[in-house]
């Protein structure tokens, strides 16, 4: 766990210094989340994030209700995660932009330090199913990093690239099979993914003798799996028979 919950922290630490140098008006600016302000991304990563650590420490259920998130509602099929998300946000919308950068940043130190003490297998229950503590942690960082590139176009800022996205690259590959099923389309056979960095390395995420290869560059697919830029306007190449459906389903959640 020591890799990625150190690689966590790191994009704790990049979102924190965004967010430290923000004036109170920009707090109010829109994000790139549609309907939500700087504020109210942030106040979903101090609710999710405090999901999470509940999770962590056995309590799922209570961190869910203290963070406003219904989750029978969901698992019921009554409302879908965004309506979920949104509806807690909605709810406690309000704290000042000093008390709202201490929930986070208090929550998410705690989220790094209960997570660094797990074994990296151990399952834990999530909003559906159960994720290994591996996993969890690096779907927290790709949320983060989601979220940090929704704020900086408001903070006048633009988001680096970083190596820890490997995390986020290697969780979107592994992950197509389920956008598949989710979506009720079945793979023809493996996907590969070559990607390329800044620094002129590749990152190679392949299993089996794939049929489908996406390369391009590697900012961009985490973009892509983010759903901030369609597959199909990202200039990322996709050959073979699962070529567009991958480009079009990709993501790092559910």
């Amino acid at each position: 766990m020591e890799q990625i919950t150190t690689d966590l922290a790191a994009q704790h630490a990049e979102l924190r210094a965004v967010l430290g140098g923000l004036r109170a008006d920009q707090w109010d600016a829109p994000s790139r989340c549609a309907g939500w302000s700087v504020a109210d991304v942030v106040l979903h990563l101090a609710q999710s994030d405090e999901v999470a650590v509940g999770s962590a420490r056995g309590d799922i259920d209570g961190a869910a209700r203290a963070a406003g998130w219904d989750l029978d509602a969901l698992h019921a099929g009554e409302q879908s995660m965004d309506a979920l998300a949104d509806r807690a946000v909605q709810a406690q919308r309000g704290a000042s932009p000093a008390d709202l950068l201490a929930r986070w940043s208090d929550t998410a130190d705690a989220l790094v330090t209960t997570l660094a003490g797990l074994d990296p297998k151990e399952a834990l229950p999530w909003v559906v199913g159960r994720l290994p503590a591996r996993t969890l942690a690096t779907t927290r960082l790709a949320e983060c990093w989601i979220h940090t590139g929704d704020i900086t176009p408001a903070a006048g800022v633009e988001q680096p690239f970083s190596e820890r996205m490997w995390h986020i690259a290697r969780l979107a590959w592994r992950t197509i099979p389920y956008a598949f099923s989710q979506a009720g389309q079945a793979l023809v056979g493996p996907v590969a993914v070559v990607l390329t960095t800044p620094e002129g390395g590749t990152w190679t995420f392949s299993d089996g003798d794939p049929v489908t290869t996406v390369t391009g560059d590697a900012m961009t697919f985490c973009q892509v799996a983010a759903r901030r830029i369609p597959g199909d306007e990202s200039g990322l190449i996709a050959t073979g028979p699962d070529a567009a459906a991958v480009l079009d389903l990709v993501r790092t959640f559910a």
